[in-house]
């Protein structure tokens, strides 16, 4: 098995998680890390024994050779430059979700990848977990019999801008954020959508964007999917980062609760299983369903980049940013959108 050279964009707080789930994979050598402030990158390099470190993206390149692909970690804005600077010099594109600014930034990223005959592919981890592949396995294999209505829900109040600050900044949180994962879970689990209405608040007053978003789809097989998202709900139970899943079929339901339990429900009863996170060295207890799912999704990525199939191509990711941002325009104009006929939006 060749050994895939690659190097990292981005110091930053994920870069912890990503760089040590791809530590986790054989066959690979990181060879730089790059972020415009040097210490950060210094501190990364000494964690994970980077060799080389850079402030400036085009000395990486043109100083480390033979590069199979980069991983960008770094604030959304310098995604597409990022993916075109690699893409303009041949090499492959492993990158951060969301995957750019605007829809029209997104498709940008896809073709400039495709004109230069390099791999894309978006390290969209959420889809990954354990217990959500066991629900896809389940819807999969007929054991509710045709689904036809479902809600996914991500509502906490766990302090997430503790830990990246940046996030009270932004104009349009929530559905960037957790809805470029929840939004990709709806797809994963019950395929395209037809249309959806969506509607946004903010009630945190010291950020600057949404921290509630609800999404109604239609999905191209008729199913209902409600999907929601708050970073303001102060539950009795707290269970972030769980995504919990309810979806009714003609022969029963499926219910992704807390505590990674997966029950399935007939007229005959119900049955419960656990499906817990793998728990590295170096996972974060608060974070763990997140962070061992690291590891698999990058193994995909791994495979797709060997020249196998991977699931999160920047072609599939683009259709769920094209649900962010038709979920925002949904809100801002209060009106059902049409996703066939859905093409941009700045």
């Amino acid at each position: 098995m060749k050994e895939l050279k690659f190097a990292v964009f981005g110091a930053g707080f994920w870069s912890n998680y990503q760089i040590a789930g791809w530590k986790e994979l054989p066959g690979l050598k990181l060879s730089a890390i790059c972020d415009p402030e040097q210490e950060k990158a210094r501190a990364m390099a000494e964690k994970f024994g980077i060799p080389q470190i850079y402030t400036n993206p085009k000395d990486l390149l043109s100083n480390e050779q033979d590069l199979d692909f980069i991983d960008i970690i770094t604030e959304v804005d310098n995604h597409l430059p990022l993916a075109q600077l690699a893409a303009s010099r041949g090499i492959n594109v492993v990158c951060q979700k969301p995957m750019a600014p605007s829809l029209p930034e997104c498709k940008q990223m896809v073709e400039s990848c495709k004109t230069s005959g390099v791999k894309l592919f978006i390290n969209e981890n959420f889809r990954w977990q354990a217990p959500l592949r066991r629900v896809k396995q389940l819807l999969d294999n007929g054991n509710i019999g045709a689904p036809f209505k479902a809600r996914v829900s991500f509502c906490s109040g766990f302090p997430v801008f503790d830990n990246q600050p940046f996030l009270r900044t932004l104009d349009r949180f929530i559905l960037t954020d957790i809805g470029s994962h929840i939004l990709d879970i709806c797809r994963f689990l019950f395929g395209e959508a037809r249309n959806l209405r969506c509607l946004t608040r903010r009630v945190n007053p010291d950020i600057k964007g949404e921290d509630i978003a609800n999404v109604l789809l239609e999905m191209t097989s008729g199913l209902h999917c409600y999907a929601e998202m708050s970073y303001a709900s102060i539950l009795e139970d707290e269970v972030f980062p769980q995504t919990l899943v309810l979806v009714e079929g003609e022969y029963g339901s499926i219910e992704l609760c807390s505590d990674y339990t997966v029950k399935i429900t007939n007229r005959q009863g119900t049955i419960a299983e656990r499906h817990n996170p793998q728990l590295y060295s170096w996972v974060d207890p608060d974070y763990a369903l997140v962070h061992s799912s690291i590891v698999d999704t990058q193994a995909n990525l791994l495979q797709g980049l060997r020249g196998g199939e991977a699931e999160t191509t920047g072609d599939d990711n683009l259709q769920t940013s094209k649900l962010i941002w038709a979920s925002y325009y949904s809100a801002e104009n209060n009106e059902l959108v049409d996703l066939a006929n859905f093409n941009h939006y700045e």
